[in-house]
């Protein structure tokens, strides 16, 4: 049937017009439940003392006047002035308002006796917050809600960019099971490669789905707890992690520099929100403190609906997000079908296939105890009920069933006393008398309903079961949800035609008359005439059936896509996208509507999937936790123990305290009665003087510096953070290179640069200059800590991208190095080094990768700084040429040269340095960093420049270029010097000429003539020119006299006085 037809309006028989039916035909027995009968709304008797035969039992409209006047002079009433059908509207109006009236005073009941009865405070605080009428919603914090209206980078896309990659992000997998969740990730990731994403996959374990992953064109490795410490995550835009499961290895994220990438988490588990209350209640604060220090870690914490986030309040940091959409529902309705049979269900709870059993279902967030979903929901089924399940109406039995809550005689109790109120406070509106029931099914018998025609089932049984068992579900909830409720979602994929409120939610997604039957909410006359309209004769409707099967096929692939652009947002709004990065496609360009489901069709057919979501990681965290706190308790009960002093102890050491002062009393006599020869005074005082001063351990080598003994070359590699440590090698040929305090190895006998270098302290500097940083801090006063004849650098990122020396290539290098003469650096990470399976088809020189790397300006930057730094005139060419040859070029800090060499090298670029933040700070936008693209780029502004610095340098100043194959150890000369002389600039890097530059520099330096106000170069290492050492030279030369002159002239005071030393003791 299509969107837009109109069914025809009928009554619960099949015939139409049945409202008029049931108005003019009053003494009709088969038509006595009209849609606006008084009777049949509310079918209460008079008094406790009236017959219980229901054949002498009338409605109000049959008694007489005279009657009606009595029992209303009974009262105490004045004259009822309405009569025939007046008095019927009025009662409609009245019933409308008596139902509004009765639902606030029902309201309140709930909220104070149900709530007051809750196990969890948490939900109970939640509780008490609401009133009546209101809803409970999840409100995001500012930047989650950013993340899906943020403009993204459209403004980047109007910009030239050169890229050579994709945006690269790694996906961490708790289990590789084939269940709904990875079927949601499997979807998401194809998806997200249509836009130009790379992946790189780490499985905790293995699974079923590992083919599935494999297939994807991905990059998979496993990852054990002993590696999780060794991945070099700053090599990814960002990072997934799929569950609960990859706490630990979040861990390894939460250290420096890894704190600021980028971690999206996706929790679809329940498991932890159910144990944290306990967790509070147990004392176990360090555990719910654990949790949330991970939480805290997150940037933004995904979750498929907006249950999970309230469940999870407890850790809330301001970082949890929603996107609705996951497979789990369609695919428990589709294995549960393949298991379980219709007729077997209801045989086995006491339904046959006759009956037309009719489920009322609502919101599943208070799924504990009860909501007042579903006393509203009872007030507007009412007529419903009365229609349908009174005995002897219809040609078939109609059962209604309430899912809900807990199977629990609590939760049942209270849904008695919710009947119980609904009854009581209606009677009492229309000054009805009642009696007393005590139950759901005495309630069902007073309102006239058969036996057993209204039951309860909850949420914590076999949901699926009574969902399977139904032939009509009804959606009663009074709450609007912010998400697509997800009970009607499983009863579409069970083929059940559903009837639900008009709200908007809904709407956005369902199609009135062709997925579903909306109704007004809290309208029982619109739910009624949208009952009738699946019900024929006593069964489903033809057209319950095609709403059923539109809604079964729509329900299959519903919230897909939502699912998929929702991620695509949050990756395009919150991850960075470097320079060399090739921004993915717009949101706009995915076409994908549906899950995946032919990668597990083989899963659902068969049915065997358990789709449940457990944690281990939780159950495991609990036991460490209550483990350490048993151990404590007992080792603190062993240890109070052990210390109690028995009455032998006591007796013991007042001996031994007796006996000492006995010892003491003796030595002092002794000492008394001894003639002591007390020497002379000066050497008394010499001695005194000698105790007093501290002895200094400075000149005593440690055990790393005793290993380096004899070595030619001493590699220093570079880190500034705890998470860089697993990456350092350890041996005599590497030390460790500290550029912050606090992240230094303390047992380690790591260089401190921000000791050597204070420049190092102010964090502005020390993130723009990076590795170069600790470089200027080992070339000032290089004597006082390099002795050799050789120095290597390497960042810790070489060992992080698997190009650092192996233990051959270490071996080919010192033996190379022994037999070397002349200028040679030897350097093993290449530049065009950019990823395994990442090459680029475009050959790439060496300014246009530097270009690359430096948004694009790293020519015009390093033309400027060149031109300034040599006083270049502006129509001169000032971009050191450099090959455009297959030749390999040195990145990552990662190369080793003479030291001498490495001191003119730090020489130049100290001045290099120093000409380009001259030119940042003159610029009109000093703050800005014109190098970078994002925020870490801006930040390490000249990084990416000064890395390539040391291949210009040795290039045009004539220094041999040889590569060494980091693992195999294979030499390779690049760029021959033979063959660059004519492009060599080597008039620019010539010894004499940089020598010569510098003590200009440290002249202007030493007169204080600084050429602007914040001057970099006499920060960044010594200031020395022959000048300071000719003023050293004479203020030695001056201290040197003074101390003569004062020694002469006290040996001429004495000898003038006649001094001499007087006798002590006398």
């Amino acid at each position: 049937m299509g969107r837009n037809s109109s069914p025809p309006r009928l009554d619960g028989n099949g015939n139409e017009n049945g409202k008029n039916n049931a108005i003019n035909n009053n003494g009709d027995n088969n038509n006595d439940q009209g849609l606006y009968s008084i009777r049949d709304r509310f079918p209460l008797k008079r008094n406790p003392g009236h017959s219980r035969d229901r054949t002498k039992q009338h409605s109000l409209l049959e008694r007489p006047p005279v009657r009606n006047r009595a029992r209303f002079n009974r009262k105490g009433l004045l004259h009822f002035p309405f009569r025939g059908i007046y008095l019927f509207y009025f009662l409609i109006f009245f019933s409308v308002f008596a139902f509004a009236v009765a639902s606030m005073v029902m309201q309140s009941s709930i909220t104070v006796t149900l709530f007051r009865q809750g196990e969890r405070s948490w939900m109970r605080s939640i509780r008490e917050g609401l009133r009546f009428g209101s809803s409970l919603k999840f409100m995001p914090a500012e930047n989650p809600r950013l993340l899906a209206e943020g403009g993204g980078f459209d403004p980047m896309r109007s910009t030239d960019r050169i890229g050579i990659r994709g945006p690269r992000l790694a996906v961490i997998l708790g289990n590789m099971k084939k269940n709904p969740q990875s079927l949601m990730l499997v979807t998401v990731v194809k998806s997200l490669q249509r836009l130009g994403y790379v992946f790189k996959i780490y499985a905790l374990g293995s699974g079923e789905a590992r083919a599935i992953w494999e297939n994807l064109n991905v990059q998979f490795s496993f990852l054990g707890p002993e590696q999780f410490d060794h991945i070099d995550w700053s090599l990814f835009e960002g990072v997934i992690a799929d569950s609960l499961e990859t706490k630990e290895s979040i861990s390894s994220l939460m250290q420096e520099p890894f704190d600021t990438v980028p971690l999206i988490w996706i929790i679809q588990e329940d498991t932890l929100a159910k144990r944290l209350p306990v967790y509070e209640e147990m004392g176990l604060e360090h555990l719910v403190s654990n949790w949330k220090t991970t939480f805290t870690r997150a940037n933004v914490i995904l979750f498929p609906d907006f249950t999970l986030p309230m469940l999870y309040s407890m850790l809330d940091t301001g970082n949890f997000h929603v996107i609705p959409g996951s497979p789990v529902d369609v695919w428990g309705a589709e294995s549960y079908s393949k298991t379980h049979a219709k007729h077997q269900l209801r045989k086995d709870n006491g339904f046959s296939m006759d009956d037309m059993v009719v489920l009322v279902v609502g919101s599943s967030f208070f799924y504990d105890e009860l909501s007042w979903d579903y006393a509203v929901a009872m007030q507007t089924i009412g007529p419903l009920l009365m229609r349908y399940a009174r005995r002897n109406d219809a040609e078939r039995s109609f059962k209604f069933i309430f899912l809900s809550g807990n199977s629990t005689d609590g939760y049942n109790n209270a849904l008695q006393r919710t009947a119980l109120r609904l009854v009581c406070c209606l009677s009492t509106m229309f000054k009805i008398d009642v009696i007393p029931c005590v139950s759901v099914q005495q309630v069902a018998s007073r309102l006239g309903l058969t036996q057993g025609s209204v039951r309860h089932y909850g949420l914590d049984g076999d949901a699926n079961g009574v969902l399977l068992m139904a032939d009509i579900v009804l959606y009663g909830s009074s709450q609007e949800e912010q998400g697509f409720p997800p009970l009607i979602i499983r009863s579409m994929a069970f083929g059940i035609p559903v009837i639900t409120p008009d709200f908007p939610i809904i709407k956005k997604y369902l199609a009135d008359g062709t997925h579903c039957v909306f109704f007004p909410k809290h309208n029982p006359d619109a739910l009624l005439r949208a009952f009738s309209l699946l019900i024929s004769n006593g069964r489903l409707s033809r057209f319950a059936e095609t709403v059923a099967s539109s809604g079964k096929l729509l329900s299959k692939n519903i919230l897909a896509s939502e699912c998929i652009t929702g991620y695509a947002s949050v990756l395009v709004n919150l991850l960075y996208f470097p320079s060399d990065v090739l921004l993915p496609g717009s949101v706009s360009e995915i076409k994908q509507g549906s899950w995946e489901w032919n990668l597990f069709r083989k899963e659902i057919e068969h049915g065997n999937v358990d789709i449940s979501v457990d944690s281990s990681v939780v159950n495991a965290l609990e036991e460490e936790f209550a483990k350490h706190i048993i151990d404590k308790s007992k080792n603190r009960t062993e240890i109070q123990d052990q210390d109690a002093l028995t009455g032998q102890d006591q007796d013991l050491v007042t001996e031994i305290e007796n006996f000492e002062d006995y010892k003491r009393l003796e030595m002092e006599e002794i000492n008394e009665r001894t003639e002591r020869d007390l020497g002379v005074w000066d050497e008394i005082y010499r001695n005194a003087r000698k105790s007093e001063k501290p002895t200094f351990e400075a000149n005593e080598r440690d055990e790393g510096e005793l290993e380096r003994t004899g070595q030619l070359v001493c590699i220093y590699e570079i880190y500034s953070g705890a998470g860089e440590w697993p990456f350092l090698h350890h041996g005599s040929l590497y030390r460790g290179l500290s550029l912050s305090r606090r992240a230094r190895r303390l047992t380690s006998d790591d260089v401190d640069a921000v000791g050597r270098l204070p420049l190092l302290n102010d964090t502005y500097y020390r993130d723009l200059l990076c590795e170069v940083g600790g470089m200027f801090s080992i070339a000032n006063r290089v004597g006082s800590i390099h002795k050799r004849p050789w120095i290597g650098f390497q960042s810790w990122h070489a060992a992080g991208r698997k190009v650092s020396l192996s233990t051959e290539a270490e071996k080919v290098l010192e033996e190379t190095i022994q037999r070397s003469k002349g200028d040679v650096m030897y350097f093993w990470a290449r530049l065009d080094f950019v990823g395994e399976g990442e090459r680029s088809n475009h050959a790439l020189t060496f300014w246009s990768m530097c270009d690359m790397l430096n948004a694009g300006h790293c020519r015009t930057a390093f033309e400027n700084a060149f031109r300034k730094m040599y006083n270049l005139p502006s129509d001169m060419e000032a971009l050191p040429p450099m090959p455009q040859d297959e030749g390999h070029w040195s990145s990552l800090h990662s190369w080793v040269m003479p030291t001498k060499s490495f001191l003119e090298f730090a020489m130049f670029s100290r001045m290099f340095v120093d000409s380009l933040d001259a030119l940042h700070s003159n610029s009109s936008e000093p703050s800005m960093c014109f190098l970078g693209s994002t925020y870490l780029e801006k930040k390490q502004c000249y990084c990416r420049v000064l890395e390539l610095l040391v291949n210009v340098w040795a290039y045009h100043s004539g220094r041999r270029m040889v590569y060494i194959e980091p693992h195999s150890g294979l030499l390779e000369e690049q760029h021959p010097v033979e063959q660059r002389k004519e492009f060599m600039w080597a008039r620019y890097f010539n010894f004499t000429l940089l020598k010569t530059m510098d003590e200009d520099l440290a002249e202007a330096a030493d007169d204080d003539d600084n050429p602007r106000k914040m001057w970099l170069w006499p920060l960044t290492g010594e200031v020395h020119w022959q000048g300071i050492y000719e003023r050293e030279r004479e203020e030695r030369y001056r201290l040197k006299m003074d101390k003569k002159r004062k020694t002469k002239e006290k040996l001429l005071e004495r000898m003038r006085n006649g001094y001499r030393q007087r006798p002590l003791g006398l």
